[in-house]
Order: C-alpha cells, then structure tokens, then sequence
C-alpha cells in the first residue's frame, strides 16, 4: 500500500499543473460535496429532513418522509455530483488527483461547512465516485449492499459489509485503487458511526419507506 501512495503522489508531480490551481480545483469540488439535494428537496416540500425521520439528509430519509419519487431524485443528484467531477478530473489532470478529488467530494457531502459539517453519510456520492474510476467494483459493491439488505433487512448492515470487501476487492482487481478504495470506505465507515452502535444493541431498525403522495 506505501508503494501504491508513492505511485500516487509521483503522479500528482507530473500532473502539468500549477499546485496553487491543483490546491483551488480540490477545495472546488469539497464545495461541490456541499450541495446537499435531500436537504434542497425537503425544503421544496416543506420538511426539514434533518429534524424528521432518521434525522439524515440523505436518499433513505428523503424516501421515508417525503416520498420514493424524491428519494430516487435525490439519489440521482448525489450519484452524479460524485461521478462528474471525478470523471472529469480522471480524464483531464489524471486518475489519481481524479480520485482524490472524488474522495474531497464525498467529504464535502458528510462534513458541508454551508450546513454547519452536518451533512448525509455519503453513500450514494461515494457510489458515484468509485462509479468514475472503477465501474465493475461499483456493480460489485451495490450488488453487496443490495443482497445483505435483502438477508438482514438493514440498509446500513449492507453498506457496512460493502465497505469491508471494498479495499480487497479493488487491490486484486486494479491496485492503484486500492487507496481511493480505502478511503472511501473509511468515510462511509465513519458516518455511520450511529448506525453500527444501534446494530450492535440490536435497536437498528428495519427498512421501511414512506408512502407519501407526490404531486
């Protein structure tokens, strides 16, 4: 793994670009992880999705107290704001700073100054993300997620077992990503900090969505 880091930074050596413009394209995309639909959506239908459901601003709270049809639009959003940037990154200045960007982003998402660093737990953004340099460990990882929700009915008991295999798996499939991999699920890991205490006391509670109407 050290080697794979020195590979790394070497490469943000050669990137061709200033390091101030480097500097201010990563603090761009930390703004990016900022834009936060769950909470934009719930305000247009008049709930604060912070102070309602689970209390966090994020697809699964959208679907629960506003609607699924909200929920899906604002897993879309969080999707792409971690897919575009990343891709465009990977693509123009290099795939390492590309993924080190993607990871900016999803920080952006979970601690957003403009929301006081309260923001959702990242899922979906970092879905996006390794979606942009990895899209077979993406399928791979959702595919976890889904078949563990289905067996334990818990969303979050599926993410967290996604997140252990994450690293694993991106070091035998392409190691030079096994670093963003990591990352990535360290974070997720993190905002779900809530989660894994009511998992372990057996308090976690199963998956249930809202069915509110939608206009």
């Amino acid at each position: 793994m050290t080697s794979l880091l020195s590979a790394h930074l070497e490469s943000f050596a050669h990137a061709g670009l200033p390091p101030a413009l480097l500097v201010c394209i990563a603090v761009g995309c930390y703004f990016i992880g900022n834009i936060n639909p769950a909470i934009l959506i719930g305000k247009a239908y008049g709930v604060d999705v912070r102070s309602e459901g689970s209390g966090n601003a994020g697809m699964t709270n959208v679907m629960r107290t506003v609607g699924r049809k909200a929920g899906i639009f604002t897993f879309a959003i969080d999707v792409l704001k971690g897919l575009l940037p990343t891709l465009a990154l990977i693509h123009t200045v290099g795939a390492p700073f590309g993924m080190m960007c993607g990871v900016i982003v999803a920080i952006g998402h979970i601690w957003p100054a403009v929301y006081g660093l309260k923001g959702g737990k990242g899922v979906s953004t970092c879905f996006g993300v390794v979606l942009a340099f990895n899209a077979v460990l993406a399928l791979i990882l959702i595919a976890v997620v889904l078949l563990c929700a289905v067996i334990t009915k818990r969303v979050s008991a599926g993410t967290l077992v996604a997140c252990a295999c994450a690293a694993p798996i991106a070091y035998f499939m392409a190691p030079m990503d096994a670093p963003a991999m990591l990352a990535i699920a360290v974070l997720v890991v993190i905002s779900h900090r809530a989660n894994i205490a009511r998992l372990v006391k057996g308090a976690e509670p199963r998956m249930s969505f809202g069915k509110k109407d939608e206009q």
